[in-house]
């Protein structure tokens, strides 16, 4: 690994992050939701805000961190707060997919180039003029959905049900899982959605049951994708669980129990990383960023946290070049950062190895998922 891209420098970061204002050249907001129904999310990337590097080719980095409660309409008034009056030069969040998909606007409007740490695929795809100031440092749904079909075609899974939550993430989902489910023969044989903040599925879950499907795909981020699987396995259900990216925290492992037990996934190599090979591109990084978290807050991060991480990563990489064509606080600055991350190339990170473009602002390639199982009541990388 080049050493201006190392881990070193983010050790060298502290609580002391956010007060560094009066010497701050670059500015960067960040929107979490910290608090709300997507804590579990937001929290642990609120929580990595202080491992961000704080000093990138001699020029001082601020961070400047919101909490939008969950709410979309908070984060729009979070987005615009720290645009109009702090004047920064990137964002980094919301977390949720819909506070996300609201506030594209409004960066697109003031040239600021937004990383999206949430997990639909819409706040990139399809491309067009207000999407090209987003990245996405989380995997793209085909990029997971792939694996999980693969994996359905060759347990010969015929027929699934569909678990997915009532906005962006399970809309997206249903339209890349449906379409590659079909492709490879496989019947999507009912399909429910659910709200994030909803305390029961069983109707959701009788209906899915009704149409005796081989398997269930749940397709939820956080801890919204707890309830669904409980529910089946309450009801009887006791066929093969797949879940997407999303379930991809400690959480899901504390609050499931046994009832998760046997569930597959795909997701980055974070959770699995004293079980892949030292050769893997993520290790090291990751490793090291679930250390210094580990030391600072005293608990394991889940993934989400790691995708604030790789958002400095990314400008770690991009400052440099966006130095060159204008200076900090300046609209020259801002386009040249844009320019700068869509030119990254072979950058390893937690989540997998960043190789951006025009057309793709996400990213990543096998490299960048794990066929993971619960096995235990632990993850266990699935060979």
């Amino acid at each position: 690994m080049p050493k201006s891209l190392s881990f070193r420098p983010f050790l060298l970061a502290s609580v002391l992050v956010l007060s560094t204002a009066a010497q701050a050249q670059i500015k960067v907001g960040v929107v979490s939701s910290s608090t709300g129904p997507i804590a579990l999310v937001g929290l642990p990337q609120k929580n990595t805000v202080p491992l961000l590097p704080t000093q990138v080719a001699g020029q001082t980095v601020e961070y400047i961190s919101l909490d939008d409660a969950s709410d979309p309409t908070a984060s729009v008034a979070a987005v615009k707060k720290l645009i109009n009056e702090h004047k920064v030069d990137a964002l980094i969040g919301p977390s949720g997919s819909p506070n996300a998909m609201g506030v594209i606007q409004f960066v697109a409007e003031a040239g600021v180039p937004m990383f999206a740490p949430v997990g639909t695929a819409a706040v990139v795809l399809p491309m067009n003029e207000q999407k090209k100031w987003v990245f996405k440092t989380t995997q793209n749904d085909d990029l997971i959905a792939r694996a999980l079909v693969q994996h359905m075609v060759a347990a010969k899974v015929k027929s699934v049900g569909f678990i997915g939550t009532a906005d962006p993430y399970g809309d997206n989902w249903l339209k890349v899982f449906g379409a590659m489910a079909t492709d490879s023969g496989i019947k999507v044989a009912a399909t429910e959605r659910f709200q994030r903040q909803d305390t029961s599925l069983t109707a959701q879950s009788l209906k899915v049951l009704s149409a005796a499907p081989d398997a269930v795909l749940i397709a939820a981020p956080g801890s919204s994708a707890v309830l669904p699987q409980t529910t089946l396995v309450d009801q009887g259900y006791r066929g093969k669980v797949y879940q997407t990216h999303g379930a991809a925290l400690p959480d899901f492992l504390k609050l499931g129990g046994k009832k998760v037990e046997g569930t597959i996934l795909a997701a980055s190599a974070m959770l699995v990383l004293d079980q892949v090979p030292d050769s893997h591109p993520s290790k090291q990084i990751a490793g090291g960023y679930v250390a210094a978290y580990q030391k600072l807050h005293g608990t394991v991060p889940a993934t989400f946290g790691a995708n604030v991480f790789d958002a400095g990563l990314l400008l770690q990489a991009a400052i440099p070049k966006a130095l060159k064509a204008g200076k900090p606080g300046t609209p020259a600055f801002r386009s040249a950062l844009r320019d700068a991350i869509e030119q990254v190339k072979e950058l390893p990170a937690t989540q997998g190895v960043y190789n951006l473009s025009a057309s793709d602002h996400s990213g990543f390639d096998d490299r960048g998922r794990e066929l993971i199982t619960v096995k235990n009541g632990k993850w266990a990388l699935l060979k």
